[in-house]
C-alpha cells in the first residue's frame, strides 16, 4: 500500500511563489509514474502535471505550462511541483497522485492518493 503525504501549501500573494513537496511510502518509488492534480471548489479534479518514474519526462496541463514545473527525488523517495508567477485562478487543493501504468492526465487512472495540500491566493 502506497501512501502520498503532501505539504508546502498556504497563502501566496499572486504573482509569487511556492514549492509543493509528496512524501511516498509503503511502495517501490521509484517505479510509479507522479502526478499533481487541482481542485478548486464547485470544480472538477484538474490535470496539473506529471512525471515519468525516472524523471526523464515530464507533462503538463495548457493552465501550468511555462509557469509551473514538477521534478522528483527517487532517492529522497519525493515529489516536487515549483509553482511560479501564481494567479488567483492556481488556488485549489492540490494532490499528489501516483500510478504503475503509463504517463495519464486522467485521475482515474491513478491508483494512490494524497489527502491534498491548500493552495490559496490573494491578490
Amino acid at each position: 500500500q502506497v501512501k502520498l503525504v503532501e505539504s508546502g501549501g498556504g497563502l501566496v500573494q499572486a504573482g509569487g511563489s511556492l514549492r509543493l513537496s509528496c512524501a511516498a511510502s509503503g511502495g517501490t518509488f521509484s517505479m510509479y509514474n507522479m502526478a499533481w492534480f487541482r481542485q478548486a471548489p464547485g470544480k472538477e479534479r484538474e490535470f496539473v502535471a506529471a512525471i515519468s518514474w525516472r524523471g526523464t519526462n515530464t507533462y503538463y496541463g495548457d493552465s501550468v505550462k511555462g509557469r509551473f514545473t514538477i521534478s522528483r527525488d527517487n532517492a529522497k523517495n519525493t515529489v516536487y511541483l515549483q509553482i511560479n508567477t501564481l494567479k488567483p485562478e492556481d488556488a485549489a487543493v492540490y494532490y499528489c497522485a501516483s500510478r504503475e501504468g503509463p504517463y495519464s492526465d486522467h485521475s482515474r487512472r491513478y491508483e494512490y492518493w494524497g489527502q491534498g495540500t491548500q493552495v490559496t491566493v490573494s491578490s
